[in-house]
Order: structure tokens, then sequence, then C-alpha cells
């Protein structure tokens, strides 16, 4: 076990893969990552499926088997990602049995429902019965029309990993929705204890976009006042975020769910595959680490912590003020926040589609090879 990884997870943060693939499982790499590397949990996208699709064989029988029951690509799309999701499952089912929030997988939702509330659900609710395990969690988009889903699926007793979460104000939206998911399950006699979730914050896609702005300002005005705000937007609005859970969580709604056995949302850091090359390749794990969190790490930026890694103690807790006050230095600059948190979201549905139709191209060509 590499020992800053362990120093991370002895930290209070759950180390999360952002990659799967039927590779991994087969031939036990995500085991040993397990075993040696302290990950207790798995995130995957769309993208992330067609890359696993194209690059391996390990899916040309099952692939040969759907086309020849006649399956579209849909239908196989979904019988191919649901069954790597529920091995991957098995393979961390040891540590959701050992610890009470981790060891779990996440697999998303359809992308085209991002504006389609009923359709979320049922598109969540498939998921959940295919993949069929305790330790799985059905990816939802904090869209506003993914906020009602939210609440419907966790009602029903299914686990969420909420994604797509930029703004402080969609955050509370989303811990919302989780609590009123809460307490209608909690109504209808559900066992909450059974029902986990996380709020999917993006971190470096902040950046991207903030520095962005940051730089045009600075070509228009001769400003390198705006240029030294650059690389710091994404960590201080997810300190913020981490303040407004610590905020809600102690409050009198959430502590009567605590008191019926429920789960806390944990804030889960995505998107922290560093984008800038001028940025240090670990900042977004070294600057937000705060016991009850997750950080999804692509394997290369799992590799650059387990390589160079510190951790240097809570970097998070206590911060809000610090981190108000960056916020409030980009505004003055000149940059809007709500045009950023705007655009993020509008960037990141876009991202959310083109990945699915990624995932749909390179599976109707290997369904067309087997043909």
């Amino acid at each position: 076990m590499t020992d800053r990884l362990k120093a991370l997870a002895d930290a209070g943060v759950s180390i999360w893969l952002d990659d799967l693939s039927r590779e991994r499982i087969e031939t036990g790499n995500l085991a040993d990552l397990v075993k040696d590397s302290s990950v207790v949990g798995v995130t995957t996208n769309p993208t992330i499926f067609a890359g696993a699709i194209a690059d391996g064989e390990r899916y040309d029988e099952q692939v040969r088997g759907l086309v020849a029951a006649g399956k579209g690509v849909d239908e196989v799309i979904f019988e191919l990602t649901t069954e790597d999701v529920r091995n991957a499952c098995d393979v961390l089912a040891p540590v959701a049995e050992s610890t009470s929030d981790d060891g779990r997988v996440s697999i998303e939702v359809e992308p085209s429902l991002a504006s389609d509330t009923e359709g979320t659900i049922a598109s969540a609710q498939a998921l959940w019965a295919a993949v069929d395990r305790p330790n799985a969690l059905i990816k939802i988009p904090a869209t506003q029309e993914g906020l009602p889903a939210i609440t419907a699926v966790v009602a029903q007793g299914i686990s969420v990993n909420v994604t797509l979460i930029f703004s402080l104000e969609r955050y509370r939206a989303v811990m919302d929705a989780y609590q009123a998911g809460l307490e209608q399950a909690r109504d209808a006699g559900l066992d909450l204890s059974r029902i986990r979730s996380v709020a999917s914050f993006f971190v470096s896609r902040v950046d991207s976009e903030v520095d962005k702005r940051l730089e045009a300002i600075a070509k228009e005005k001769g400003d390198d006042e705006a240029l030294a705000l650059r690389g710091k937007a994404a960590v201080a609005n997810a300190r913020l975020a981490y303040a407004a859970f610590v905020e809600v969580t102690a409050a009198d709604r959430w502590q009567g769910l605590a008191a019926a056995g429920a789960n806390a949302q944990r804030p889960l850091w995505a998107s922290t595959g560093v984008k800038n090359p001028d940025y240090p390749d670990t900042l977004y794990v070294t600057d937000l680490v705060v016991a009850g969190t997750v950080n999804t790490m692509p394997e290369k930026t799992m590799q650059a912590f387990a390589d160079h890694g510190e951790v240097e103690g809570d970097t998070v807790s206590g911060r809000g003020s610090a981190a108000r006050s960056v916020l409030d230095q980009i505004a003055a600059a000149g940059v809007d926040w709500s045009e950023v948190m705007l655009a993020l979201e509008e960037e990141g549905v876009q991202k959310f589609v083109a990945s699915w139709d990624e995932l749909v191209e390179t599976v109707q060509g290997q369904m067309d090879k087997q043909a």
C-alpha cells in the first residue's frame, strides 16, 4: 500500500477511482487497487465505458450474443455497463460490509434525460434493478429537472450519486432534495440506514472557466491583478460547499433524519484531474483534505499523489471566510459568478450528452463487427 495514499485515507478522505473496465475487473487490477492503494469506491461515465469497450476484446462474446438476440444499441449498452458495475460492486462488497459508507460503484442515468424528471426516475429504477447490488449508486445530474427525480428515487430506497454540481445554490438544493427523499422514505417505513448518497461537486472545470475569464479581463484592461487570481476559484468554491454541508447537517432537520438512521450525503470532489499544466498535478487533492469526504480521481491523478502528494492536515475546515474573500476578489475583478455557474452547467450537460453519443458510436461499431 502506498504510504501517501494511506495517509490521505487516514485523514478521512475516501479514495474512489474514476475509471472502470472489464479488464480491470477480470485481471484482478481493481481488487489490487483496493488491497494496495486504499481505493474504496469507483465512479464511471459513458466516456470511461466507451474507452473500455473500444480497447478490449473482453466484451466481444457478450456483444455477439446480444446482437444475435436482436438487441438494439441502447439495450446492448445497458447490458454491458450494468454487468461491469454489478461485477465491480461484487469486488467492492467486502469494503461495503466493513465500512459504513464506502465500497460503492456509480453508474449514470441516460444523459438525454437531464431535462426529463420522469425519464430520469424510470432510468434510475431500471439501472438499480438491473445492477441489483446494495452498494451501487445511481448517478443523477443536478439539473433543475434532476432535483425532483433525486427526491423520488431516494424515497424509494435507491442510493444516489448526484453529479454535475457547480454552484453553492444548486448544492443546497441537492441537499434539500436528498433530505426530502429521506423524509418520504421514513414516512413510508423504509430503513433509512440502507440508503446512501454522495453529492459530486465539480472542481477543476471551475478553474478552467474562471481562469479563461480572468485572462480576458487582464488582456482587455492590462490588469495583472486579475491574473494573480487564477487557479484559486475552484478550491474556494469547494471549501464553501463543505461549509454549507456542515451547516445543513448541524440543523434540526438533518439531525432528526440522522436520529432515524439516515446516512449523511457526503461531499464528493469530482473532476479532480488538473487541466492546467502550470498547476501542481495534485492540487485538487492536497487542497481539499477533510474527513468525511470522497475524492474520485482518474488513475493518473491517483498515481501522481501516490508518488509525491502531501497530506498537510485538514485543508478545508474553518476556511470558509477566506474562500468567500477569494470569490469576492474574483467578482471585483469583473467575473460574473452567476454567468460562470450557468456556463458550467450548460457545458456539463452538453459534455454529458456528447459522452453518451461517443459510447453509442463505440458500441454500434462493436455490434457491426459481430453481426
